[in-house]
């Protein structure tokens, strides 16, 4: 006779009798501090039932998964592999192998299998985790590709939630370089109106170079970013990514909704669709866990907790770095494209970004500049670059087969091809 998820047979005192993996759960979502009530809502058991066991203990009509003699000493190594990442039970036979134990796959898999369901268990446990108001903001990209200009085209968006309130922002970008994070962090900032205390990643490349001891080795420009606005990063462990499932829904709903069957005019639209859906449509939702509206919960109870940004300049404001210039005569600057004169193709330079300011310096000479462009995928051109490059072309193209034809330069300085 089947009760409630469990096995009801023989047993000396009456109870309810469990199979081995809800027996597991139980105890495993213990450890982890949850309550009875709640650990018989999650297993779908009677809370009579978690007591008689947690009062009894594991050996309560119950000895656990056989293990196997073969493997009894060599368990406690196998749960340090698994912590570890290695997950494979075939990789962990060749890797017993080569320790001089021979077991048979099988046997490895039956020894991980409780190691799996911890992690299973331990997982579901972590994803209703609450922070105090202004404690924490998750942030994470996403990509889809989307309808702009009449061209199928992939953009990126970065989705930033506040832990307590669950308000969202969203940015989308044309790749997820370092610059690309941090300025969605920033417009999160500004967005929000105020700084939390920590910003929970995942282990991304441009933000987190690498795990060393079980901690997070941060990338020293995301790290000076932190240090700058007063945040404290973490990432999340290996194989954890569910500890910022917040973000992750987050990423989800804005993927779904405020960017679901649109197309766009162009990426400018698309920004203006997206500050719409923010206050109109995201903010006002009644959350499904929190059951009130974010905006509400935010101005409730988080607001006044976010450090204020005040006069606080902004990490990107001021920016140095080096650019090849390209065969016509241009470098690349966050997807947009400066001129530069065409004396110097294929020389390496350095642009240098303060504010809406950005100028070209090769051997300590400015050689360009320009006005930083609000979009993106524009060309930003010195008339008197492109009329030098024509020239250029002419003079060269006799002699060589490097550069374009002469149509493309007629075009770029407004003539006749």
């Amino acid at each position: 006779m089947v009760h409630k998820g469990g096995i009801l047979g023989p047993s000396n005192q009456g109870a309810e009798m469990l199979e081995s993996e809800a027996i597991r759960g139980l105890f495993t979502l213990r450890r982890l501090g949850w309550g009875i009530k709640r650990i018989a809502r999650e297993l779908g058991i009677a809370r009579n039932t978690v007591r008689d066991w947690l009062r009894d203990g594991v050996g309560r009509q119950y000895s656990g998964p056989v293990r196997s003699p073969l493997l009894a000493e060599h368990l406690p190594w196998l749960r340090e592999r698994f912590l570890a990442g290695v997950r494979n039970g075939d990789v962990l036979r060749q890797e017993l192998a080569a320790r001089g134990v021979v077991a048979s796959l099988r046997t490895v898999n039956r020894a991980l299998k409780p190691l799996r369901q911890d992690l299973v268990m331990a997982s579901r446990a972590t994803i209703r985790f609450e922070t105090p108001p202004g404690s924490q903001m998750q942030v994470d990209f996403g990509e889809k590709w989307l309808e702009i200009g009449g061209v199928q085209q992939k953009r990126y968006v970065f989705v930033a939630t506040l832990g307590f309130s669950r308000r969202t922002f969203a940015m989308v970008f044309g790749s997820m370089r370092q610059r690309d994070w941090i300025a969605g962090l920033e417009g999160a900032f500004h967005h929000f109106r105020g700084v939390p205390q920590e910003v929970l990643t995942d282990n991304a490349r441009p933000l987190v170079q690498r795990q060393q001891g079980g901690k997070a080795v941060f990338h020293p420009e995301f790290a000076a970013f932190c240090n700058h606005w007063g945040i404290r990063p973490r990432a999340c462990q290996p194989y954890r990514a569910r500890t910022k499932g917040k973000v992750e829904n987050g990423v989800g709903y804005v993927k779904g909704n405020a960017l679901g069957s649109l197309a766009f005019e162009d990426d400018a639209h698309l920004d203006r669709h997206l500050e719409q859906w923010m206050v109109n449509v995201a903010d006002q939702r009644l959350h499904g866990t929190t059951h009130e509206r974010p905006a509400e919960r935010f101005t409730r109870a988080e607001q006044m907790a976010l450090t204020p940004i005040g006069n606080h300049p902004a990490y990107l404001r001021l920016r140095r770095f080096l650019r090849k210039v390209a065969t016509d005569a241009r470098v690349d600057v966050d997807t947009n494209r400066y001129s530069v004169p065409p004396v110097f193709l294929g020389e390496i330079v350095e642009v240098v970004i303060e504010a809406d300011s950005l100028q070209v310096h090769w051997r300590d000479r400015i050689i360009a500049e320009h006005t930083v462009a609000q979009g993106r995928y524009q060309v930003v051109e010195d008339p008197g670059h492109v009329e030098g490059l024509l020239a250029n072309a002419k003079r060269l193209r006799p002699a060589t087969g490097i550069l374009r034809d002469l149509a493309e330069y007629e075009r770029a300085a407004g003539g006749e091809a």
